[in-house]
């Protein structure tokens, strides 16, 4: 979870990871190690959806090269990133 200031209280991310695009560069797992790992397959996967703090994740989700990873708050819906072809 993650502080969100305007609600004044942690905030739980729902993070996806698109498998048809993730071709196993670990990208995530060097910005947000505590949030992805990689799976047998050699793709990314959530191992905990609050194990970075959201800027971590954010940061990991910009810089996937095939822009797999979209990122939303778990309770409202808010997609905080997502790239455009997701």
């Amino acid at each position: 979870m993650d502080y969100d200031k305007e609600r004044g209280m942690a905030r739980n991310l729902k993070i996806t990871v698109d498998y048809n695009r993730c071709v196993g560069n670990a990208m995530c797992e060097q910005y947000a190690p505590n949030t992805f790992g990689l799976n047998d397959e050699r793709q990314s996967y959530v191992k905990d959806p609050a194990g970075d703090p959201e800027e971590m994740v954010i940061e990991a989700a910009t810089n996937c090269p095939v822009s797999a990873i979209k990122v939303e708050d778990a309770d409202t819906g808010e997609v905080l990133f997502v790239e455009e072809n997701f």
